[in-house]
């Protein structure tokens, strides 16, 4: 890379470098955002000002991660959610939009059932993505957040902290450590993938961020299993459960949580794209 007097042709430089290695040349524009500490409209404000060689140094070094594969947010420590931004790693999955809905939709079923508040448990919370959004989103909340990876763990506590959420962490698989409580509202998005599905993911999912926070046995269903089996014991009445699922298993999920609510009233939620993306059950009796 030759050295660029403006951050504009910094930019071009750094976009058709992407575009020649297969990347979204939009990466970019993230990258020079988090290397100037700025956000889009600072950076379009900003284009004719000079960047200094060693920001220059620093952006050629993010763009030629980037295009070895590493993911953009794995580069930067951050990534957006609902609007606040939370630390990954790639001891964690990159939170994804699409959990966002999981969110809205558990709000809007759960606020009147539980108007003075719930006890409410994430399982498997990876960044504390949606376990802190839950606690600022709807503060009377008692929350919960569980993780088999201690690594992902201390992750989350970490953006509990920056974030000023007020959570309790377990460490442990699914339900064993918090099978001593009873809970009115559980969400869970475990792993999901099946082994099979590996060969058609992008190698920067694949070979970036953790496998065990991806896949899952029984075409990805294995943990859905578990947890429909484990949940009647561990939940109140009234109660609401949700997934967030692969876009395929809408039916089976529902199934299980059929079977181990027959009176639940299961339903299953497409995302934006319209694709089955959330599977919920409202347990009033």
């Amino acid at each position: 890379m030759q050295m660029h007097k403006t951050i504009y042709e910094a930019l071009s430089w750094a976009s058709s470098f992407l575009i020649e290695k297969g990347r979204d040349e939009n990466a970019a524009r993230l990258l020079l955002q988090h290397i100037l500490k700025t956000n889009y409209s600072g950076l379009m404000m900003r284009m004719h000002e000079e960047l200094p060689a060693e920001q220059q140094k620093e952006l050629q070094q993010m763009a030629e991660q980037h295009a070895a594969g590493r993911p953009v947010q794995y580069i930067t420590g951050v990534e957006e959610f609902y609007g606040r931004t939370f630390r990954v790693d790639e001891s964690v999955l990159i939170p994804r939009p699409e959990t966002e809905e999981l969110i809205v939709h558990t709000l809007q079923q759960c606020q009147g059932l539980f108007p003075e508040g719930a006890k409410f448990v994430d399982i498997g919370t990876g960044s504390g993505a949606i376990a802190i959004t839950m606690k600022k989103e709807w503060p009377v909340l008692d929350v919960t957040a569980t993780d088999i990876s201690p690594a992902a763990l201390a992750t989350a506590q970490c953006n509990a902290e920056q974030l000023e959420a007020d959570i309790h962490f377990l460490c442990g698989d699914l339900t064993e450590p918090i099978a001593h409580t009873k809970w009115d509202i559980v969400l869970s998005n475990p792993p999901y993938i099946a082994y099979e599905e590996a060969e058609e993911m992008s190698e920067v999912v694949l070979e970036h961020e953790p496998h065990s926070a991806l896949f899952a046995e029984e075409d990805g269903l294995l943990l859905y299993r578990k947890l429909a089996q484990s949940l009647p014991d561990l939940v109140n009445r009234p109660a609401f459960i949700a997934f967030e699922i692969g876009y395929l298993q809408g039916p089976a999920v529902a199934a299980m949580l059929t079977q181990a609510f027959p009176l639940g009233n299961v339903q299953v939620i497409k995302d934006i794209n319209g694709k089955d993306r959330i599977v919920s059950c409202q347990i009033i009796e």
